[in-house]
C-alpha cells in the first residue's frame, strides 16, 4: 500500500496454468475474504486414491496402498475424497507467507476448478495437451 505496510493479499498466478479463467481467480479471492484462509489453493477431482489405487514400495520389496483403509473397500467410490492441488491460483496472506515454511502451516482452504483448467504445464506432454484443449477452446466455465 502507500504507507508502506503489506497488502491484503497476495495473489500468485503461475505461467504454468494457462486454462485458468478470470472467475477461478475471483472464486479464490472471494474464499480469501471470508477471513478463514491464511491461503487459498485451488484443487481438481483426483484421478487416483491413496486410499484404492496409489501403492507405495514398502522396505520388503512388497508394493501396499499409500493410505491402508480400515477395512476393505472394492469401488473407489467408496473411499474418502481426495483431491489434486493445481497451480491454478494461490491466495494468501502476505505475513503468512513471510514468516511459513509450507502451505499447510496454516489455515487452507481450497476452490475447485474443473480439470480441464487445471493443467499444470511440467512436460511437454502437459504441453501439447493444454495446446490441444486451447486449440478447441475447451475454457467450460
Amino acid at each position: 500500500d502507500t504507507a508502506g505496510g503489506l497488502p491484503e493479499a497476495m495473489v500468485s498466478l503461475p505461467a504454468t496454468a494457462p486454462l485458468r479463467v478470470t472467475q477461478d481467480i475471483e472464486n479464490c479471492l472471494d474464499e480469501f475474504q471470508k477471513g478463514e484462509a491464511d491461503m487459498v489453493i485451488t484443487v481438481s477431482d483426483a484421478h487416483r486414491s491413496p486410499y484404492f489405487n496409489m501403492v507405495k514400495t514398502n522396505s520388503d520389496g512388497s508394493v501396499g496402498l499409500v493410505i491402508p483403509p480400515q477395512s476393505s473397500i472394492a469401488r473407489r467410490q467408496d473411499v474418502p475424497a481426495v483431491y489434486d492441488m493445481t497451480t491454478v491460483a494461490y491466495v494468501a496472506d502476505p505475513t503468512f507467507v513471510m514468516t511459513r515454511n509450507a502451505v499447510f502451516e496454516g489455515r487452507v482452504r481450497a476452490v475447485h476448478v474443473p480439470v480441464e483448467r487445471a493443467i499444470d504445464i511440467d512436460t511437454l506432454l502437459d504441453f501439447q495437451i493444454a495446446e490441444c484443449l486451447l486449440n478447441f477452446g475447451n475454457k467450460q466455465a
